[in-house]
This record gives C-alpha cells, structure tokens and sequence, in this order.
C-alpha cells in the first residue's frame, strides 16, 4: 500500500511570500545575513524594486536567469524577483569551474548571470557569459558593460503591477548530478517549488516564532526551501556567509536561532570545536540534516554534548525534502522519517511490484511537491517517471509505524558533504592525464564527508608512471572539488560481463586499503 503523508491545504505563493508577515508585523526583522538587516517592509521593497528593474530591462517571463553568487542576503531577493516577475530561476553551484558554467548556461538557455565579484576570473575565461543576451547583473562589485545589482535594488521604491502567473510556470531550473555522467536541469513549476515550501514548512511545524538558519549555501534547493519555508510563515531567516563549525557557533551565539538544518559535516565541524559549549545550542528547538546519512555513532556524540538529538530528512533535487523524521525517541535515532506532507510513497523489488513492511525495496514518491520534469530532456524524464511516480534509485525499508531506514544506493553517485557526485565526471577528469588509460571513481565512506572520493587507475603502455599529486591537480583543474582525494593504481582494471568498469569491486578494494591502514 502506498504512504501517504498528511495532506497540504495549499501551496505557498512564491510571488507574494512574504505576505503573512506584511500583514502582521511589517517593521519587524526579516532577514539577517551579516552586518546587514531586513525588516519584512524592506525586503519586499528590495524584491519589488528589482523585479521592477529587470522588467524595465526587458525581462520577460519564462526567460531564464542564472546565478552564481555568495551565500548572502541578497541571493533571497534576486530568487523572490524573479518569481515576481516570472523569470525561471537557475541556481549554480558556487563552486563550479568555467566549463561547468558554460555547461548550465548553455543548457538552460540562459539570458543573464547574476554573479559575485569573487567568480570574475571564471566568468572573464568563460565561452558561454560573453554570450549571454541580456548580460550580467553584478553583485558586490563593478564591473564594464554589467549592470550592478546594489545599483538596481537602491534605486528606489515603487508601487508595481506584475503580469498574472500560471501555478505551472517554470519557477526553478535546478541542476544536479545522475547516473549517466552529466548534470540533469530538474525544473520546478510556481506550483510544485510553492508545495516543497509549504511541506516542509509544515512538517518542521515552523512559526512566526522561529528563527531558522539554513546551514549550507541557498543555492542548493535544501537550504533554499528552507529559508522559503520560513519566510512564508512569517519566521525570521538568518544566513551565514560561510559554513565553518566558528561561524556557524557565532550565528548561534549571537542571534539565537530555534530551528538549524544543515548537512553532517558542518554539524560535526561546530559540535567539535573546542569552544563549542552546551549552552550554544540552547536557543534550538530543532536540528535537522539532509544529504546524507548521518552517522549514528556522531548524532549520539552531537546529543551528548548539546542535549539535542539530531532529526533526519532526506530528499532529492526532484523531490525536496520528502521524508523527515520527527521523532525524538532514540528507538527511532538513524531513520530518514515519514512522508512529508503532500507527498506518496511506496517501495517496490525490482519487478515493481510493492514489498511488505520491515523488507528492502526500491522508494518511488508522488505529489504536488514532485519535479514538473528534466529540462529539456523528455526521453530522460520518462525513464525516471511512471505514471506519476518517480523512481530514486534508492533503497529503503519502512517499519510498521512509518519510518523509513535508508538501505544504500542503486544509483552510484558519490554524495560528499551533501553534494552529489558523478563518478563517470569524476573519471573523465582523471583520464584526461596523458599517462591514464582508464579510471574507476568510488565514494568510501567518511564520518565527516558522508563519502571521500578515491580514484583507481591503469597507465598507458609505455607511459612513465606520475605522482598521485599530478593526477589529482589534473583533476582539479577541470572539475574543482570533485576530484578524488585519494589515487590508486592498479596493474588491470576490474570489468563486469558487459565490459563496464566493475565500481563494486573498486569499492571492495578501498575498503580493504581503509582496513589496513586503521591496523597500522
């Protein structure tokens, strides 16, 4: 039988998000990001103004408009804008290299990039920016022939009309890594990003009360539903401008937030320092972390020096935040939850049919907060999705209450700090060195990082044998931080029947090199 999580009453309006706390409390503190301070009143002029701008810029709806900016304030208001205005909205990844920029430009058919100062050495090498219809919008920064974004945004506020929007407009273009080896755009409508906001906002039970901080950049769709979650509830937002254990235990201390959501290695980063102190985490009401499993053996270090337990939730870019566990009771401590609300789930072997409670199967989900498709991608969208239901690849058991237990990966992605990882990206970038014929990339598990990334390789005949520090700097170089932190190589690459790189075994091969290395 299918699960079902309790049902949405409506979904949040992503054009007037902000509306619940304009009517009751307009003065008051919205948005804290540094030195910098948002009353509700403020930040819906912020985002009036410049939806108002980029319209007068020739802005039309359904255009999509790229952003690769630092975890800021401001990042919030140029997202709110474009839902205003109707623009899709196409978060990058801080941390992507120029080919992966000209990659998601030109995949998602960008018009503009807002970007930060910091990128201007990536976006002056880029192929794809200079190409860009309608150009760049600059943040913190000047740059020629771009507009500027404080510019924009403090030229003055304005009492706006906006063209009426369709619930199925694209809102979002999200991209994130699959199985086949190169990043997906996973697109979410007006309606379908509005259900994730009002899902997730539900089950965390959040408040006008709360003060949430979203503990990873909000350029990812986690902490991106989070912050909305809260905004439409009228709760204040707090964002850190970086993710390290001291400035994440300086925000606590100094503005006292209810409800944390961040991913294992940050939480395991603050718990960890040695200033850290019970009392830091007493304003919490709520810790929550996603992107990965989180060790049970470091939640129950985390409880005993906070006194708070550490609450899952799982989700994927195509279905935000679709399990969460709201239990305290340690009997439950390692489940990812129960069905968020406005979600379905079900799991099924590998012919489909639904398997009995307490017994592995594969998870397939529907809802309102689903994924509306892959951008672009039909064929693609059709392999994942039956008859409304989409499969994740992933394994899971569900007990008589509920909760669901997370079994392992059918997909072979590398999840590393919350991100996702291809390992044929990951090989491509490893084999582009002239002495590598092939190459094997695995993700090994790690209490800190979810998953290290190690890279098995075989050299060409012939070819001098090079340093593993060559090898990874080559890696580097075309893919940042993706690139493995370990390199092995081997004599013969290990094959499956079909000739495939044979990651299972490269994967036994890690864990017994982990084992001897611990016995040393």
């Amino acid at each position: 039988m299918p699960i079902y999580g309790d049902p949405l009453s409506k979904s949040a309006d992503l054009k007037n998000l902000l509306q619940a706390a304009l009517d009751s409390k307009p003065d008051e503190i919205a948005l804290l990001c540094g030195s910098r301070v948002w009353t509700w009143r403020e930040l819906q002029g912020d985002v009036d103004t410049l939806a108002e701008r980029l319209a007068e810029k020739g802005f039309h709806k359904g255009e999509r408009f790229a952003s690769l900016m630092p975890n800021r304030g401001e990042m919030l208001i140029f997202f709110l804008s474009c839902m205003k205005l109707g623009l899709v909205a196409v978060p990058l990844n801080y941390r992507y290299t120029s080919p992966e920029i000209d990659r998601a430009l030109e995949v998602s058919g960008a018009v503009a990039l807002c970007v930060g100062e910091e990128r201007r050495e990536n976006i002056q090498s880029s192929k794809s920016v200079g190409r860009l219809s309608k150009g760049i919008l600059i943040f913190d920064a000047t740059l020629e022939n771009a507009w500027h974004f404080e510019r924009l945004v403090g030229s003055g506020w304005q009492t706006v009309g906006f063209h009426s929007l369709s619930i199925e407009d694209c809102a979002f273009l999200f991209f994130t890594s699959g199985s086949t080896g190169e990043p997906k755009g996973v697109t979410h409508s007006q309606f379908s990003f509005g259900s994730v906001v009002a899902s997730f906002a539900a089950a965390l039970k959040l408040s006008h009360n709360d003060v949430v901080l979203p503990g990873a950049s909000i350029a990812h769709v986690g902490s991106l539903s989070t912050a909305m979650a809260a905004l439409s509830v009228g709760a204040m937002v707090v964002i850190p401008q970086s993710f390290d254990g001291r400035e994440m235990l300086s925000v606590l201390r100094s503005h006292r937030p209810t409800v944390l959501v961040m991913i294992p290695a940050a939480f395991i980063s603050m718990e960890r320092d040695f200033d850290a102190r019970r009392e830091d985490f007493s304003s919490l009401r709520l810790c929550v972390t996603g992107g990965d499993k989180f060790p049970l053996n470091l939640a129950t270090e985390f409880t005993c020096k906070t006194g708070l337990m550490i609450q899952e939730t799982y989700g994927l870019t195509e279905a935000p935040d679709c399990l969460f566990n709201p239990s305290n009771s340690a009997d439950k401590a390692g489940s990812v939850g129960k069905v968020s609300p406005g979600y379905i789930a079900c799991l099924r072997d590998g012919e489909g049919r639904e398997v009995l409670p307490n017994t592995d199967g594969n998870l397939w989900l529907s809802g309102a907060p689903m994924m509306t498709g892959y951008w672009a991608n039909s064929r693609v969208t059709q392999t994942v999705l039956e008859k409304g239901w989409f499969d994740t690849g992933d394994i899971m058991r569900v007990d008589s209450e509920g909760y669901f237990w997370f079994r392992g990966r059918k997909k072979q992605i590398i999840v590393r700090d919350g991100s996702n990882l291809s390992p044929q990206e990951i090989e491509e970038a490893v084999m582009a060195h002239p002495a590598v014929d092939l190459a094997g990339a695995v993700g090994v598990h790690s209490d800190v990082h979810g998953e290290n990334v190690w890279a098995f390789i075989t050299l060409k005949s012939g070819a001098p044998e090079p340093s593993v520090e060559d090898v990874i700097n080559c890696a580097r170089r075309r893919i940042g931080y993706k690139a493995p932190e370990v390199i092995k190589i081997l004599d013969d690459m290990p094959l499956n029947s079909t000739g495939k790189i044979d990651r299972v075994t490269l994967k036994k091969l890690a864990e017994k090199q982990l084992s001897i290395d611990r016995k040393k």
